[in-house]
């Protein structure tokens, strides 16, 4: 005679579903709070974040152990049309390490 098996509810608990009408007494939490919006980028932040942009961007050839400029020149050697308005503004901007050096200089090879 074969064993008798139990129900499946007595290895698994019934979890009993909470009815629409039982959640009309309970109140909708508050909406977030705005974010106060940041001050704005002086001129040099506005440079240095999009020269950062470039620096992340890897269409342009990596970027460690030269210059901003001298990746830009080499992305243009390679017809990889990198953006006019970063060599105006290395140009612009040549004696400032901030604009020339890349992101990346800090870190050894």
């Amino acid at each position: 005679m074969p064993a008798k098996r139990g129900l499946i509810t007595d290895t698994f608990k019934v979890v009993k579903k909470v009815r629409k009408e039982d959640t009309h007494g309970k109140k909708s939490p508050p909406p977030p709070e705005p974010v106060p919006e940041s001050p704005p980028l002086s001129e040099r932040e506005r440079d240095l974040l999009e020269l950062k942009r470039f620096d992340l961007d890897w269409r342009f050839g990596p970027c460690t152990g030269i210059s901003r400029l001298q990746r830009w020149d080499r992305a243009a050697l390679h017809g990889l049309d990198p953006p006019q308005e970063i060599r105006d503004l290395l140009l612009d901007r040549e004696d400032d390490p901030d604009y020339s050096h890349c992101l990346w200089r800090d870190y050894p090879l």
